[in-house]
């Protein structure tokens, strides 16, 4: 096939433009960017190698070699591994074909250190070496073909690809940069190596330093797979390092988990807690999952079944002795050790998350922040974990009095925070519900609560309300919403009398009057002792589908009945004391639907007939300005 010149895609453009103009602060990183990315293809050939190995040939030696050229400014990384078609070094260096790419290139916002590590999340790290070069050449050869492909490209508007002749998998020569030279030294290559990829498991391996051993090569990496190592043996920098080589992310996790298990089953997992979300958490064709090794062979880069979704960040490593070499995605759906794996790797991430709960309370917040949302995903009641994962939510609650002028965010406490600060005599764990925090701590229910000192989580989240669907209690407390009829406050006799007092008798013929007016729009009219300020609330049934859930169940395409509330008033507030006395009927009815129209306001239940409500806005105001 003759030569061709293509352009890159425009998503390509964009990140080359960015990576070019120094976006990242360490350009030494591209070296491990083009290790990793030969380590995968190594991996890919050993696996595809368990079905066919006429693919290995006589080149059964795998690995990866460092070379460099100071008369020619060049440093070539090439592998024996799997390799790639025309087809296929088109699509991989030319375009970025993942879901979510839109959204990526959206939340770029051209801060140095935040794209880098957004840039680094999308696994885009081949272009990286564009930071140091003027011109990259890339010679592969795919397993099992007997035509290689020249791909080559200053990184500007497109490449060129050509059939050429070629070994084996992939060497990729920099044509270095003016201001990049300084990588042309073996004792920098062979430290960048020992930084940053001493854990890669193939051998990586260099022209000897040794001058009368011109012709050998020394091994520069440990090439041992690090997590078969004793934990002992493996340095914090060790166990970073291989966490931005798997993940590549350019921050440091928060924690990770390192773990040898042998008796009926024999497994090692190495578990990754990242620092911030990816871009694309919450795209369901993303990819997921641990890399699963067997006996130390790669078998699968996403291998989702070991973790359960709310657990869909973890990056990390799995290495089975009891799962076949020959596994698939379809048979591990199926086999009767996957379970017990997958409960035991997330029973393992939930403890590491509660110790650094526990021990580093402001690196929580932080991931709460992050991943907090997706954690609640695990509150259903088939998770055998449920209890674990319930100690670790965290909420914000109505003794935190911040509003949405202030710059600081509300502080976030545990269930067991709640009840250690609640009177002993408390039986409920209180919570409202909102489309938003901030209409959540605006809601009319709160008012007695907030006059008694009772503290309540508030709840703003679109997952809220689903998860406190399946949330009864925790440790003996039961969870109560305070917008049900059915809510039951802390007795106390010091205020009985107040209460009765404030409340009053509200006369029976006015309840009566006002549900006339209403009809259909509520279930009954009665008087309130949750209400303060405010002259009328809707209250739903203990059944009924609260507003939120509503919409969760509406937008999978289920049609779910409206919900019939009552309409509760406030028999002392001044607008209820003047309906009592109102006998002009036509202002009256005005009155009452202005009342439950508020109501439906503050609550956001059902949205109310705007153009109806102004025009009885309007005719009340004529009247009172008359």
């Amino acid at each position: 096939m003759s030569t061709e010149t293509l352009s890159f895609q425009t998503e390509a453009k964009k990140l080359l433009h960015l990576m070019i103009n120094s976006l990242y602060s360490n350009r030494e990183v591209f070296l491990r960017e083009l290790i990793s990315n030969a380590s995968d293809a190594v991996d890919k050939l050993r696996f595809e190698a368990l079905e066919n190995d006429e693919l290995l040939g006589e080149d059964t030696e795998l690995g990866i070699a460092i070379d460099f050229d100071e008369e020619a400014a060049t440093i070539t990384v090439a592998d024996n591994g799997i390799g790639m078609t025309r087809d296929e070094i088109i699509e991989n260096l030319g375009t970025i074909a993942k879901s979510g790419t839109e959204e990526f290139l959206k939340q770029l916002t051209g801060d140095k250190k935040a794209d880098a590590t957004l840039i680094g999340q999308f696994g885009v790290g081949f272009y990286s070496t564009f930071m140091v070069s003027d011109e990259v050449e890339v010679l592969t050869r795919r397993a099992g073909t007997d035509v290689g492909t020249k791909w080559t490209s200053s990184g500007e508007e497109g490449f060129t690809v050509e059939d050429a002749e070629a070994s084996r998998g992939t060497s990729v020569t920099l044509k270095l940069k003016e201001d990049a030279k300084e990588y042309l030294s073996s004792y920098r290559l062979r430290e960048i190596v020992r930084r940053y990829s001493d854990h890669i498991a193939c051998p990586v391996t260099m022209q000897s330093l040794d001058k009368d051993k011109q012709d050998e090569r020394d091994t520069v990496n440990t090439a041992t797979a690090l997590w078969s190592r004793s934990r002992s043996d493996i340095s914090e920098d060790e166990y970073k390092e291989f966490y931005k080589h798997i993940s590549h992310d350019f921050e440091d996790p928060i924690a990770w988990s390192h773990n040898r298990v042998e008796g009926r089953l024999e497994y090692t997992s190495l578990l990754y807690i990242p620092k911030r979300a990816p871009f694309d958490l919450y795209n369901p064709d993303a990819e997921r999952g641990l890399k699963l090794y067997v006996q130390r062979v790669f078998i699968l880069d996403d291998a989702e079944t070991f973790l359960p979704m709310y657990l869909r960040w973890v990056k990390g490593v799995v290495d089975s002795n009891d799962l076949p070499l020959n596994v698939s995605r379809e048979m591990l759906q199926e086999h009767k050790a996957v379970e017990t794996i997958r409960n035991a790797l997330a029973r393992r991430v939930l403890d590491r998350l509660q110790k650094v709960a526990t021990d580093e309370p402001d690196a929580y917040g932080e991931f709460w922040d992050h991943f907090g949302n997706v954690l609640k995903e695990g509150t259903v009641p088939m998770n055998p974990n449920r209890e674990t994962l319930i100690k670790l939510l965290r909420f914000t609650s109505t003794q935190d009095s911040v509003s949405s002028g202030e710059e600081h965010a509300p502080q976030r406490i545990s269930l067991k925070d709640y009840i250690e600060r609640a009177p002993e005599d408390q039986e409920f764990i209180y919570f409202v519900v909102g489309d938003n925090e901030q209409s959540a701590r605006n809601s009319p229910h709160l008012e007695v609560f907030l006059s008694q000192g009772i503290e309540v989580l508030v709840f703003g989240d679109p997952i809220d309300a689903w998860m406190m669907s399946h949330l009864d209690e925790f440790e003996g407390k039961k969870f109560q919403d305070i917008t049900r009829s059915s809510l039951d406050l802390p007795e106390n006799k010091e205020e009985e009398e107040e209460t009765a007092e404030r409340y009053g008798d509200v006369d029976e013929p006015l309840l009566e009057r006002i549900k006339a007016v209403l009809g259909d729009e509520v279930e009954s009219v009665r008087k309130s002792k949750r209400l303060v300020d405010s002259p009328a609330c809707l209250v739903l049934g203990e059944h009924d589908l609260d507003l939120h859930m509503r919409r969760v169940l509406e937008a999978s395409g289920q049609k779910v009945p409206r919900s019939k509330p009552s309409l509760e008033i406030n028999s002392t507030h001044s607008l209820v004391e003047h309906l009592s006395q109102e006998q002009d009927e036509a202002r009256f009815e005005d009155l009452v639907h202005l009342l439950h129209e508020q109501a439906v306001l503050a609550d956001g239940t059902y949205p109310i007939e705007a153009g109806t409500h102004v025009k009885r806005v309007n005719r009340l105001l004529t009247e009172l300005l008359a």
